[in-house]
């Protein structure tokens, strides 16, 4: 078995909070005016979407090399669709344009990236998230 894990930690003078794993980081934030947010970084919802379409665009370099195939051009859009109270993802589209180096077809690389691509696949079987409050509070 394989685990992540994060960190994230609030952004001193902001009600922003720093994300990070490993020597990598990221700013989650609100937009500006939304419950002190002051639009510093991503969103939840961007996130999200961030997440499905940067683990296929990895997948497509997994697939290729494993393939013996060399990939050009990649653009990939996702569309997270947000309802409710709470607000939930209800939906999400990706949008994936493909280029081979060749010229030729690459939508079996597309269809095998489908296939392994962790994140849309672990949404898509439902992945339980469980959240429990610290016992000291934050480190």
């Amino acid at each position: 078995m394989t685990s992540v894990t994060v960190e994230l930690r609030n952004v001193e003078g902001t009600q922003a909070a720093m994300g990070w794993a490993g020597g990598h980081t990221v700013v989650v934030d609100r937009p500006e005016g939304r419950a002190g947010g002051m639009g510093l970084g991503f969103n939840g919802g961007q996130l999200l979407a961030l997440a499905i379409g940067g683990c296929f665009c990895n997948d497509l370099r997994y697939v290729a090399e494993t393939m013996g195939v060399a990939l050009g051009r990649i653009a990939v859009t996702v569309t997270v669709t947000l309802e409710g109270d709470p607000l939930l993802a209800t939906a999400a589209t990706m949008e994936v344009s493909c280029e081979t180096l060749d010229g030729t077809d690459a939508g079996d690389v597309v269809e095998r990236a489908k296939r392994s691509c962790m994140v849309s696949n672990s949404l898509n079987r439902g992945v339980p998230v469980t959240i429990q409050a610290a016992r000291n509070g934050p480190t």
